[in-house]
């Protein structure tokens, strides 16, 4: 079960990632530099999501 309270949190920040860098796009003038950190955070909490799921499901817990 940590496992999946672990995914879960990543998807939490995962998303509150994608509001921020939606919230940048929508302003008068985005900071590029901005766009990039966010995106780049936002990808590698992507990838670590997709390792947690794939190492969790190999190890036959429950993936979602």
């Amino acid at each position: 079960m940590a496992m999946q309270e672990h995914v879960e949190s990543l998807r939490s920040k995962h998303a509150r990632l994608d509001q921020l860098i939606t919230d940048e796009l929508h302003r008068p003038m985005p900071d590029q530099s901005t766009l990039s950190r966010l995106k780049r955070e936002k990808l590698k909490l992507k990838e670590a999501i997709e390792r947690r799921t794939l190492n969790g499901a190999a190890n036959g817990e429950a993936a979602h």
